[in-house]
């Protein structure tokens, strides 16, 4: 697991999720706010993110309602726009998420420089998005064509808003992963955005690929991240360093720090 503190430079990182508003293209998209606000809102919560004292930041397209699993053209494009024009102001590590494809994601990275991505990158499932295939095989040669070898893979293997088609364990599909994929580590979720991922999840992955580090990676909180981090190596976290905890309001940066000061005590204390 070196590779987590030479990344972030700490153990037990914590990833802020920076959300985009929705893009040009996306059902959501305000023309009339038009991009220079969507730029603008990314950059306060990077802001505010950073300020808090996160350990890295994750750009994904979370307005992108509802979600495609391969996207279109100008979600890419302007994804990395908008990264370039913050790229002067990001002092952390950061890595990119284009929900939900793979391939977009990787090549988002290349361009940007981002040092990861977390994606869906194995698995077949019966989603909010209709039937979702992937696949690793893929992903990893894409990665290899595109010169993108330094980017970490983080493979999220409990989709949001989906469920794998095979009747296969838990435990089953972590020891798999890591064997025929190789990730650089897994992530484990809630239902969706903002739901607490089990402690048992976590521990049953855990204890089942072991030396491969495992996120948190919906749901984790002021309130749980004690019991988060006591079995987890590392999160990333979204809705609960918004407004209220409210997952379309802004990075609250009191929230942050709370929660940044709480995580400090916990490796302090470790």
């Amino acid at each position: 697991m070196h590779w987590i503190k030479e990344t972030f430079g700490t153990n037990k990182p914590i990833i802020a999720m920076c959300h985009l508003e929705a893009l040009p293209g996306d059902p959501a998209y305000v023309p009339d706010r038009g991009l220079d606000w969507v730029i603008e809102r990314a950059r306060s919560n990077l802001t505010a993110l950073q300020e808090g004292g996160v350990d890295a930041v994750m750009f994904s397209n979370e307005a992108s309602l509802p979600y495609l699993t391969t996207v279109e053209p100008i979600t890419t494009v302007t994804m990395a726009r908008i990264i370039g024009e913050l790229r002067s102001d990001i002092r952390v590590p950061f890595g990119v998420n284009v929900l939900w494809d793979a391939i977009a994601s990787i090549d988002l990275a290349v361009a940007t420089g981002a040092s990861f991505v977390r994606e869906i990158f194995t698995g077949v499932y019966g989603s909010d998005f209709g039937l979702w295939n992937t696949s690793a095989g893929e992903a990893v040669r894409h990665q290899r064509r595109m010169h993108g070898d330094d980017v970490r893979l983080l493979f999220n293997i409990v989709p949001e808003a989906a469920a794998y088609l095979g009747n296969r364990k838990l435990i089953e599909i972590a020891r798999s992963t890591v064997f025929n994929a190789q990730p650089d580590a897994l992530c484990v979720s809630g239902l969706t955005a903002g739901v607490e991922t089990s402690v048992e999840a976590i521990s049953i992955v855990k204890e089942a690929v072991t030396g491969v580090p495992v996120f948190a990676n919906t749901g984790v909180q002021l309130s749980n991240v004690v019991q988060q981090l006591s079995v987890a190596d590392g999160a990333v976290v979204g809705t609960t360093f918004k407004r209220d905890g409210y997952i379309w309001n802004e990075v609250d940066p009191g929230r942050v720090a709370q929660f940044m000061k709480e995580v400090r005590e916990i490796r302090e204390s470790a």
